[in-house]
């Protein structure tokens, strides 16, 4: 007897099934086969990121890297400053083209595992190499500095950073294709750290970027920086505008732009484009604990960049004019001290002996308001102003003087030279924030100065406003509020005469290390 083997429920389910289907789709006119459905795919709608090809495509032509060599004895053949290890092994396997290898070579690098001839590498590039000039010591072009630049003009003028070419005796322009040009310098100018450099161009034509309005520049705008951070030339990063009129200390024409494009050491020079691939700022400077990009990058504007460098093109320096008075900020509590309806214009400390503007009459204790008729916000913006007149320029200054407005006529004078700006007065440090409480007194004790001018500052009471504002014994107290001060009877006079002309607070002018500052001080009513 034979066994047969009886189909699982599975078996039978599955036939039943497909049978089914198949009388169903024979009784439609549908051939019977089986189709088999898949889900589609996950697609999803939505607004597209702002795409910035066609920018990059347009600009990068004009976008260099900016090489600089310095001529220096060395001591050895073995001209390495630093080297590189990052723990691992390979770097010296990795292709001659590669990025990492161009790094290590152009930022002077060695090897892990390499020799490290530099030399031997700019041999290879067709780079300068040692020149013997006779006294038995080898010379040769060293690297000192990499940066990033921009063409401004098809007959070759460029624009980088002073800092990137002040130590530099050549220069190499490596353009985004790859070629090698050598520049030479025309002019350049440290307080505004910016640079001319020209490539010449009697071979060709080159592609050249111009200089956006920035005044039109918003907080919020798209903006790409484009450069050469750490030798990896042709970098793209892209950013909004953080800030405007940022002052980072580094200069009294501060008015930085403020961007969070990733600015990084290499792009010092390079340019930071709007959408309409005009240049909108010179990155110059970040901030960052770390030493690389944390988002906050600084951009000399457009306007000022375009003035300089138009001046450095035509005279191969920059000439300003120059009113030659030491200044800092006018802060409300100085307005109140001086019976100024707002904390505007910048407050005259002492002006220099033979300046322009002792020559003119103005006086310590002054307070610049306005120039032509133009105000004067602080004392940065006075700063700007004077110097955009340039030299010989006939100005009117008005100043406010004793409770009452003056204009005085002023022939500006001419500063040019570096050396000129090591004279020029620096601002000094704001006076500390301070309350409105008045206080019982100013907290300080006071005695005749030795040389007979003034009073020396003998005790500060540590809980004063005076104490909180940085006073401190061994200072000399010369003024308040513009009166010569010999005695602790004079400073209580003037202090009554400003309790009656409903003042709160009292100008102390401070000398010390013959330095002099402006601190106001809350005085009670009586």
């Amino acid at each position: 007897m034979r066994n047969i083997e009886r189909p699982s429920l599975k078996t039978v389910l599955q036939t039943t099934t497909v049978a089914g289907l198949a009388a169903v789709m024979l009784a439609s006119g549908i051939p019977a086969q089986i189709i088999q459905s898949y889900a589609a795919p996950v697609t999803v709608t939505a607004p597209q990121a702002p795409s910035f090809a066609d920018v990059v495509s347009a600009v990068s032509p004009a976008v260099v890297s900016v090489r600089v060599q310095s001529d220096a004895k060395v001591a050895s053949n073995d001209d390495s400053n630093f080297s590189f290890n990052f723990g691992g092994p390979g770097f010296d396997q990795l292709p001659d083209d590669h990025p990492l290898k161009r790094f290590f070579r152009e930022f002077g690098g060695q090897m892990p595992g390499g020799p490290g001839d530099r030399n031997q590498d700019r041999a290879e590039r067709g780079g300068p190499r040692e020149r013997d000039r006779g006294d038995n010591r080898p010379h040769r072009l060293r690297p000192t500095a990499q940066g990033s630049g921009f063409f401004i003009s098809e007959d070759g003028y460029l624009v980088t950073n002073n800092h990137v070419v002040s130590d530099g005796s050549a220069y190499t322009v490596v353009m985004n294709d790859g070629t090698e040009l050598e520049a030479k310098l025309v002019g350049k100018d440290s307080r505004t750290d910016l640079a001319v450099l020209k490539v010449d161009a009697s071979s060709r034509k080159f592609t050249y970027v111009s200089f956006a309005d920035d005044s039109k520049v918003r907080v919020g705008d798209w903006v790409v920086a484009v450069g050469n951070p750490f030798g990896l030339g042709g970098t793209v990063t892209s950013g909004i505008v953080s800030a405007r009129g940022r002052d980072i200390g580094s200069g009294p024409y501060d008015d930085y732009i403020q961007v969070d494009a990733a600015v990084n050491r290499g792009n010092s020079g390079g340019p930071t484009f709007n959408l309409s691939g005009e240049v909108v700022g010179i990155n110059t400077a970040i901030f960052s604990p770390s030493g690389g990009n944390v988002g906050i990058a600084f951009a000399i504007p457009a306007s000022v960049a375009k003035e300089v460098v138009n001046d450095l093109i035509k005279d191969g320096k920059v000439e300003r004019g120059w009113l030659g008075v030491q200044i800092q900020p006018v802060n409300q509590d100085i307005a109140d001290s001086l019976g100024l309806k707002e904390a505007s214009g910048a407050l005259v400390v002492a002006p220099q002996e033979g300046s322009p503007g002792q020559k003119a009459g103005i006086k310590e204790g002054d307070v610049i308001t306005a120039v032509n008729g133009q105000p004067i916000k602080d004392a940065r913006d006075l700063a700007k102003r004077v110097a955009a007149f340039g030299p010989n320029s006939k100005v009117d200054v008005d100043l406010w003087r004793d409770g009452k407005k003056q204009t005085l006529p002023v022939t500006l004078g001419n500063l040019q030279s570096d050396e000129a700006a090591a004279a020029t007065p620096k601002e000094p440090d704001a006076p500390a924030p301070s309350s409105d409480k008045a206080l019982a007194d100013l907290g300080i004790t006071v005695a005749p100065a030795e040389d007979g001018s003034g009073l020396s500052v003998t005790d500060v009471d540590p809980d004063s406003e005076a104490a909180a504002r940085g006073l401190k014994t061994g200072e000399k107290i010369v003024s308040v509020n513009n009166r010569k001060v010999e005695n602790a009877a004079d400073i209580g006079k003037v202090i009554e005469q400003a309790r009656k002309d409903g003042r709160t607070r009292a100008l102390f002018q401070v000398e010390s290390g013959g330095n002099s500052r402006f601190v106001a001080l809350p005085i009670n009513e009586g």
